[in-house]
């Protein structure tokens, strides 16, 4: 069974920077775009980044594109969400599973934790 296990959330102002990890098991990693999730109070679970397995190319929601860089290391089997400039609006739980580059859905029902993060002054 696929498994996730994110960190690195936390407290942040405005205009700080977070790095997210993910690591994950239970799958062929290197077969897989990896995807970047948040879903906030109250709204629905959101892409905000993604990149593909192979040549690696990666895609961004419109509201975090110039401020996040996803990141992957097959070695280990983990992806990487560097996040600057963060705004109030980027606060949520943050979430990654794996995922095809076409559909942009997550493949597996199994889910990590997530880790918090809060922007806010």
């Amino acid at each position: 069974q696929a498994q996730f296990v994110e960190s690195g959330g936390g407290l942040v102002q405005p205009g700080g920077s977070l790095t997210l990890s993910c690591e994950t098991s239970g799958f062929v990693f290197s077969g897989y775009s990896m995807i970047w999730y948040r879903q906030a109070p109250g709204k629905e679970r959101e892409l905000v980044a993604i990149i593909s397995n192979g040549i690696e190319v990666s895609d961004y929601a419109d509201s975090v594109k110039g401020r996040f860089n996803i990141s992957r290391d097959n070695d280990k089997n983990m992806v990487i969400l560097q996040m600057t400039n963060l705004k109030p609006e980027d606060s949520g739980v943050y979430y990654c599973n794996g995922g095809t580059w076409v559909h942009r859905r997550p493949a597996f029902d199994s889910w990590g934790q997530g880790t918090q993060v809060t922007v806010s002054s």
